[in-house]
């Protein structure tokens, strides 16, 4: 087929996401900036307690970043050297860099070929002897299948770390992500249901964890009269062992604060999006819909399409050019982990988790973000659907 030369079908780019900040954000954060406290002051604790009870957990620890907050959780759970972790090879390489951190090793389980997670059955597979834990990572938005991951943790003795950095308002069986699990991450970069700029937070049920988090996010020091080996003062804290500093500032947090009370309105705007979507494109015949498992709800960080390549005059790559010269900002989520070139480095190789290599070729990533416009919508719409219909077979 002749290269098309696609004409743009609007006159500015449009993004796979974007933050939405308001008169209320900006004043929030203002009141910070001219408060006594810029960092390590009582908005990250009014943050942490917010977040613990939006999502039903006991605890909640702020850290700077999700991939900070990923990190802890492996020190959290004891992971070192030596002790292998279960990951899904669908995720930013946060989700098996943290397991690196502390010494362990990553392995990969293949995801189900539906809900494009961590599938239990092949995670059951690649448990041995030397598993301490397993990171499900919520794609897109879609919990996983938490309920048979904690049997096999629990069956096995495993820790379970959910990867919560897409899922943050998202439901399994009526149940809000971030009371489930033993921790779950929960990441506020712009591109997220909510931000506070960078950001993440681990919540949890167990004060062993909680206490653990808060120690290790601040050098591994405590002033903590109950775990002090002794005490000299008012002003004595001790370091207990190798932490990092991975705090939040209060400037993050208030942000959170401000944005957290806007979230379901978010989620709404989301949902409504991912609506018009599905009726545009289930159609299609060159073109499949994400899948939503009956158990779970979604809040939709991310919307999916995979093409069926074989009904079209075009590979994956012609697509998302194509869209791309009619300023639509699609992009693709995401290259397998243990394909990047450092992970093969280590001695991953191409066949690993053939599903997983599957999806990444079929991908692509649309617009999704509260803040669109009815016309930002159609636009997307017209875009696919027009590219689409003038490669089909």
């Amino acid at each position: 087929m002749q290269k098309v030369q696609w004409k743009p079908i609007r006159n500015t780019f449009l993004p796979y996401a974007r933050q939405w900040i308001d008169d209320a954000d900006i004043q929030a954060v203002t009141d910070v900036l001219q408060s006594d406290y810029l960092t390590t002051g009582p908005k990250i604790k009014e943050f942490e307690q917010a977040i613990a009870q939006f999502v039903g957990a006991k605890y909640a620890v702020s850290f700077a970043n999700g991939t900070a907050a990923l990190h802890g959780a492996c020190f959290a759970a004891g992971i070192h050297k030596g002790d292998e972790v279960i990951c899904t090879p669908m995720t930013f390489a946060a989700s098996s860099n943290c397991v690196l951190y502390c010494g362990g090793n990553p392995v990969f389980a293949d995801i189900d070929s539906r809900t494009y997670n961590m599938d239990p059955a092949e995670i059951e597979k690649k448990i041995t002897a030397r598993t301490k834990a397993i990171i499900p990572v919520d794609y897109t938005g879609q919990p996983a299948q938490l309920d048979e991951i904690m049997a096999l943790a629990r069956k096995h003795h495993l820790t379970v770390i959910e990867d919560g950095a897409h899922s943050l308002g998202s439901h399994y069986k009526g149940k809000k992500v971030g009371s489930i699990s033993d921790m779950t991450m929960f990441s506020f970069h712009p591109v997220k249901q909510i931000t506070s700029g960078e950001g993440g937070m681990i919540t949890t049920n167990e004060e062993a964890y909680y206490e653990k988090l808060l120690q290790f996010r601040s050098h591994g020091i405590t002033r903590d009269a109950k775990y002090l080996e002794k005490c000299d003062g008012p002003w004595y804290y001790e370091m207990q062992f190798l932490g990092y500093n991975y705090r939040m500032t209060d400037i993050q947090a208030v942000l959170g604060i401000s944005q957290l009370s806007k979230i379901e309105k978010f989620i709404d705007a989301r949902k409504q999006i991912v609506e018009r979507y599905n009726e545009a494109f289930q159609a299609i015949p060159e073109l499949t819909v994400p899948y939503q498992h009956p158990d779970t709800d979604s809040s939709w960080h991310l919307y999916i399409l995979r093409l069926k390549t074989d009904k079209i005059n075009a590979d994956r790559r012609e697509i998302f050019e194509a869209l791309r010269a009619q300023n639509i900002g699609v992009n693709v989520h995401y290259l397998p982990v243990y394909l990047h070139p450092y992970y093969r480095e280590l001695g991953y190789e191409r066949g690993l988790c053939p599903n997983a290599e599957k999806h990444y070729d079929e991908i692509i990533t649309l617009p999704l973000f509260p803040k669109m416009t009815e016309q930002d919508v159609r636009d997307v719409i017209q875009a696919v659907t027009g590219t689409i219909s003038y490669l089909a077979k």
